[in-house]
C-alpha cells in the first residue's frame, strides 16, 4: 500500500481532486488505496466490517471492525509535503485491539496490539520521559473545517506557545500520535478529528506508556472529535491548560 501511494506522489492533477467538504480533499489515490486495503483486510479476517474515511464500503455492524484511513495527510500528499501515512485499527466491540500507522516517506511502520506493547519497525518504543511542560515539544493540528471552537483553540495555542519548547503542526494526526508514542513529541492535542484519524495512533500511544483522553479527561475521544495524548509526567499540565481553554460550553 505504501508503495502504491509513494508511486503516485506528484502524479495527481487538479482535475483529479475532489472537495468532499471545506478543506477536505480526496483523489483517486485515497479511494484506490482504501479499496485495496478493504479487499486485503477482508481476506485476512473474513466476516469483519469496516469504518472507512472514503466510504468505499458500506457501514455494517459486526464483532470485528476495521477503522481505515487510507491516506492520512491527503493535503500534504497532494502538495508533495513529506508527512502522510496509512492508518488502520481493528476494534472488537468497543475496544481497539490493534493499531498500525505506516508513515510512507520515512518508511516507518508503527504498530501495537492490546497488551502487547508498541513498536517501530520491530523495535519497541516508549513515550518520552520529559517531566515538565516547559521542557516539552507539543504537536497540534490546526482547525480546518470546524471553526466554532477557534477562540478556545487559540487560548490553548497561546498557553503552549509561552510555556513549552515549541509547537509543531505536520498535518497528519496519525503521525503526530505515532511520534508521541516514540518520544519525538511529548504531547499532542487537536479537535475536529474523525475516528479513522486517531483509532490506531491512540492505541499505539497507550501501549507505549502514554495517556490518551478527550478534553475532559474522559474516554470519549474516538467519536468525540477531540483528543489529548501525552507522556504521563506532563499529561496533568497539558490537560490543565486544555481544560482552562476549552470551557464546557464551547462544544454545546
Amino acid at each position: 500500500m505504501a508503495d502504491f501511494i509513494r508511486h503516485e506522489l506528484g502524479k495527481v492533477s487538479r482535475e483529479q481532486i475532489t472537495d468532499k467538504s471545506l478543506n477536505s480533499l480526496v483523489s483517486y489515490v485515497d479511494k484506490t488505496a482504501e479499496e485495496q486495503l478493504v479487499t486485503g483486510l477482508r481476506q485476512l479476517l473474513p466476516g469483519s466490517v469496516f469504518l472507512t474515511e472514503e466510504n468505499t464500503v458500506g457501514k455494517e455492524q459486526g464483532e470485528f471492525q476495521w477503522v481505515v484511513d487510507p491516506l492520512d495527510g491527503t493535503t500534504n500528499f497532494l502538495h508533495q509535503l513529506p508527512c502522510f501515512a496509512v492508518s488502520v485499527a481493528l476494534r472488537r466491540g468497543e475496544q481497539t485491539i490493534l493499531g498500525i500507522v505506516n508513515e510512507v516517506n520515512r518508511r516507518e511502520c508503527f504498530y501495537a496490539w492490546k497488551g502487547g506493547g508498541a513498536f517501530l519497525n520491530d523495535q519497541e518504543i516508549h513515550v518520552s520521559q520529559t517531566e515538565k511542560l516547559h521542557d516539552s515539544l507539543v504537536a497540534t493540528g490546526f482547525p480546518y473545517r470546524d471553526f466554532e471552537r477557534l477562540t478556545s483553540y487559540f487560548a490553548a495555542f497561546e498557553y503552549f506557545m509561552k510555556n513549552t519548547q515549541g509547537l509543531r503542526r505536520f498535518g497528519a494526526a496519525a503521525v503526530d500520535l505515532a511520534w508521541v508514542a516514540c518520544g519525538r513529541f511529548d504531547a499532542f492535542f487537536e479537535y475536529g478529528l474523525s475516528p479513522w484519524d486517531l483509532a490506531a495512533g491512540a492505541l499505539i500511544v497507550q501501549e507505549a506508556g502514554g495517556n490518551v483522553s478527550d478534553f475532559r479527561r474522559g474516554s470519549n475521544y474516538l467519536f468525540g472529535e477531540e483528543l489529548v495524548a501525552a507522556n504521563p509526567a506532563v499529561y496533568g499540565e497539558v490537560m490543565a491548560a486544555v481544560e482552562a481553554a476549552f470551557s464546557p460550553q464551547d462544544k454545546a
